[in-house]
């Protein structure tokens, strides 16, 4: 098995932020109902509280290993084996920091937005990030597998009650797509559960050499569940209609982190336990990749809806993700996990921009804006931040993800990297003609009258402001935590050295069970 090490804390973190909100969330529901106003500071409270204990994370992680930290192991179900394991690694350690962060400003985005049932509009977000971090943390596939559809009923709800006027089917569509996936997951952990001796310990998992016929299947069967959570070309239907739907914090939710658990997964499992069949599947992989840039970028153009904008401009930066994932070489994979944590912090403060006009002007119809810079200038300097980042902009954050993510395919595959970079171009477009039609050109009557943004808005979108130019300006300061673990990963590729783990060997397999 892989090595752990125990860090120098005297309580268990992972455990505390995992749980603590799943804590507030109860708390919360112990409220009376004509109490329930108090419901958002509560959940201020223990998201704030989350965050400032993840803290720790960065402060006491030793980057210089691979192994597991602040471990978390004891038994749960001795008949099957099953641990309560948790852990976390330089792949891992960031997306938990995300997740907390996102925490306090969903609350903070939700504060006047929601006006009937706060109770449980709270509890569900409560709820959703503690399921959240425990997906980053488990070490354990059956405690991962709870996690993982722990999500789906409060995002479900998130959507099917507080979201839009076709809030039902987008909440039904995003639930069926993301169960079907998750139910073919299941499968392939049962049988790796099987084959290994009845274990689910992940570290153990991926320390056996399967046989390629196995690491195919299986592969695909993983693939089901992850591809449609990025989400994937053909599967990402789901994510324009939902995140449309939904309500502002669910949007960001969703943007910020659950569909980064799709490429986590591919990370944590799909490639260090399948070896042989990521490698043989890669071409197909960077293919899929490259339609998913370019035609989620080329369908922005076609949008008159704000939030579907850029929902399909994260079909087309998820797409950046899974290309330089499925690269397979350092820069690649390190451009994709940091491209994951730039997208989360650039489309997530999007859709809070997105969030905090719609509660005036009650509108997400981009026809109905125009020249808003006039009336509310604070607002616009804030938007035009964020446009520029997610375009790539030299200084900011979206620049050294795709950048390193570029260089990753173009050492995979020169034509992978020259079509991918077509998508910066487009996504350029797309994202300053959204700005010319909204903040420029004639002042729509439509938007005159409102107020720019107050101190609670500025306080929301503020830490996402600090976060676009601190990394863009010093990228090594979350670089620096993956190095080691994106190595160590590399390493384990370098293990599959099967003569057929290439797309002739899988034709050849093919041939053979057909």
């Amino acid at each position: 098995m892989e090595q752990t090490i125990m860090n120098n804390l005297s309580y268990p973190i992972l455990s505390t932020l995992i749980f603590l909100p799943v804590f507030g969330a109860l708390c919360i529901l112990l409220l009376e109902r004509r109490h329930e106003g108090y419901a958002k500071w509560a959940a201020l409270m223990f998201s704030i509280v989350t965050l400032m204990l993840s803290v720790p994370l960065l402060t006491n992680f030793d980057k210089t290993t691979h192994a597991m930290q602040f471990v978390e192991s004891h038994a749960w179900i001795p008949a099957w084996n099953i641990n309560y394991f948790l852990g976390v690694d330089g792949i891992s350690v960031l997306f938990v920091i995300l997740s907390a962060l996102l925490g306090p400003l969903c609350v903070l985005v939700s504060w006047n937005a929601i006006k009937t049932k706060l109770k449980e509009f709270y509890i569900s977000i409560l709820i959703i990030e503690g399921a959240m971090i425990g997906v980053f943390c488990s070490m354990d596939f059956f405690l991962f597998y709870i996690f993982w559809e722990a999500m789906l009923i409060p995002m479900y709800l998130l959507i099917g009650v507080w979201g839009g006027p076709n809030r039902l089917y987008a909440a039904v569509k995003f639930f069926l797509y993301t169960l079907v996936g998750s139910v073919l997951m299941l499968v392939g952990i049962i049988a790796l559960y099987l084959y290994a001796g009845r274990t689910f310990n992940i570290l153990e998992l991926v320390s056996i050499n399967y046989p390629y016929a196995m690491q195919f299947w299986l592969f695909w069967a993983f693939f089901a569940a992850f591809a449609v959570k990025v989400p994937m070309f053909p599967v990402h239907t789901w994510l324009p209609d939902a995140h449309t739907e939904a309500p502002t914090a669910g949007s960001v939710i969703l943007a910020g982190v659950l569909i980064k658990m799709g490429a986590y997964g591919f990370l944590r499992f799909s490639i260090p336990l399948f070896p042989d069949a990521a490698k043989a599947m890669a071409i197909p992989m960077l293919v899929l990749s490259v339609i998913a840039i370019i035609y989620g970028a080329v369908i922005c153009f076609a949008q008159t809806d704000l939030k579907r904008l850029i929902a399909y401009s994260s079909v087309s930066h998820m797409g950046f993700v899974t290309l330089g994932i499925f690269a397979l070489n350092t820069n690649g994979l390190e451009g994709g996990i940091l491209q994951m944590i730039n997208h989360g912090i650039i489309t997530g403060a999007l859709f809070l921009m997105v969030g905090i006009i719609y509660e005036r002007t009650h509108s997400r119809q981009i026809s109905d804006y125009g020249g808003l810079a006039t009336p509310l200038p604070v607002y616009s300097a804030f938007f035009m931040v964020f446009t520029l980042a997610s375009i790539g902009l030299p200084g900011m954050n979206g620049f050294v993800g795709e950048f390193l993510i570029i260089l990753g395919g173009f050492t995979a595959k020169k034509w992978a990297g020259v079509l991918a970079s077509t998508g910066i171009i487009i996504g350029a477009g797309y994202m300053l003609w959204l700005y010319q039609k909204v903040f420029f050109m004639e002042v729509n009557p439509k938007v005159m009258g409102h107020a720019d943004m107050d101190a609670r808005e500025i306080i929301t979108v503020l830490p996402m402001l600090a976060l676009v130019f601190y990394i863009g300006v010093y990228p090594n300061a979350l670089l620096g935590y993956m190095h080691v673990s994106v190595s160590h990963l590399i390493d384990r590729l370098n293990l599959a050295s099967r003569p057929d783990a290439t797309l002739a060997g899988l034709i050849d397999f093919l041939k053979a069970v057909i």
